[in-house]
């Protein structure tokens, strides 16, 4: 790694909104290089964030000689017994797309009565982790609380993001948000983690 405080980490994700979102969060901080061309997807097959998002670091940092960086997101919904959780991707079935999933979310909670705000709390809860091509790994967590919205609000963001309201974010759903999404969001949180992290000597 360089001297200045800035590192180079290959991203594990594939996800184009995802990669934008992080490289948004750690501009000036880390730069960002894609993953290796012809890398095929990395099975997600984990039990829980945590080895999904070591899976996929480890695959992508063996492929590209190179410290790796990935994310799992999980969507915790008190009402659905912390569901969908690692399966937040794939809630709705192998190939639903996000607005599948969230349709799905909002199905099974009026289905477990959950109407009221406080019986519709949930959380999102994202895992970053760095692998080096050595072994070495530095994991970080952040989490946001807050609650489901009846319907989907907002043109912005992507997956669940149109219908999480969070605490502090004045009723507004991160879909409605703009960039203030990435002080408050999960993701942005484990992503300052890390750079706090990284500056106090790793890599």
């Amino acid at each position: 790694m360089p001297e200045s405080p800035t590192r180079r980490l290959v991203c594990a994700s594939a996800n184009p909104d995802k990669v934008a979102e992080m490289a948004r969060v750690l501009d000036g901080l880390v730069v960002l290089e894609p993953r290796p061309a012809g890398l095929g997807d990395v099975a997600e097959d984990a039990p829980d964030l945590e080895g999904n998002a070591r899976l996929k670091a480890r695959a992508v940092a063996a492929a590209a000689g190179a410290a790796a960086v990935s994310d799992d997101t999980g969507l915790e919904v008190d009402a659905l017994d912390g569901r969908p959780g690692v399966r937040s991707a794939r809630f709705a079935g192998e190939d639903a797309d996000p607005h599948d999933n969230l349709l799905k979310v909002l199905a099974e909670m009026e289905l477990a009565g959950a109407v009221e705000p406080d019986q519709r709390r949930a959380r999102f809860r994202t895992v970053v982790m760095v692998v080096w091509p050595d072994g070495r790994e530095v994991q970080v967590e952040g989490v946001v609380e807050g609650v489901i919205a009846s319907s989907p609000r907002g043109d912005g963001g992507f997956g669940y993001d149109s219908i999480f309201i969070p605490d502090g974010g004045a009723g507004l759903t991160f879909a409605e948000m703009g960039d203030e999404k990435h002080r408050i969001s999960h993701r942005g949180r484990a992503l300052r983690a890390l750079t706090d992290v990284l500056s106090v000597g790793h890599g």
